[in-house]
Order: C-alpha cells, then sequence, then structure tokens
C-alpha cells in the first residue's frame, strides 16, 4: 500500500498539484468522483449498468481511491491500521448472531 500511495503523490508532486489539494478541496473531489461512479448506474438496473459500464467503473473506482488515499496521506492517516479498526468497530456494532443476513442499522438490530 505504501509503495501505490508514494507512486500517486510523486504523480502529483512532478505536476505542482499539492498546492490545490487542501484536505477540503480533496474531500470535495473524492465525492465528485463517487458522484460519476453514482452516475454510471443512473436509470439502470445493477446488472445492466455494470455490464454498460464496466471499464468505466474500474476508472472512477481508481479515482475515488486516488483521492482517498491523498488525503489520508495529507492527514497522516494510517491506511492498514485505520481499516481494521473500522472493521473492528464494525463487528462490534453488527455482530454475527444479531445482523446475519439483514439489512437493519445497527441502532434497529
Amino acid at each position: 500500500m505504501e509503495e501505490l500511495i508514494e507512486k500517486i503523490i510523486a504523480f502529483r508532486e512532478d505536476r505542482n498539484w499539492k498546492q490545490f489539494h487542501n484536505p477540503k478541496d480533496l474531500a470535495i473531489s473524492l465525492n465528485l468522483e463517487a458522484s460519476e461512479l453514482l452516475e454510471l448506474f443512473q436509470w439502470k438496473s445493477s446488472e445492466a449498468a455494470v455490464e454498460e459500464n464496466y471499464e468505466k467503473m474500474k476508472d472512477e473506482i481508481a479515482d475515488v481511491i486516488i483521492y482517498s488515499l491523498m488525503l489520508c496521506h495529507d492527514l497522516n492517516i494510517d491506511v492498514d491500521s485505520t481499516i481494521r479498526n473500522k472493521i473492528q468497530k464494525n463487528a462490534d456494532k453488527y455482530p454475527i448472531e444479531k445482523s446475519y443476513g439483514l439489512n437493519k442499522k445497527y441502532t434497529d438490530l
């Protein structure tokens, strides 16, 4: 993961784009890219959207991940430990015996 983040940051530094990448603008860009991904599903079934837009979806997902990783880098967030901690929090909120096969929010279990 660190090698990938370094590659992303090098790409940005090579173009002198850090000046545009404050946390607020990275968060906005992340949201915009996620919206572009969502737009690929608009007015289609999930299956049809994937069939028609699979390659575009890969690009939009990559953009979402890239902006997320840049934001983590700039905020000094360790991606690995942050994800592991969140998985544990979710496991605590959604114990298997209460949530298995259900799509309810943890407050409704």
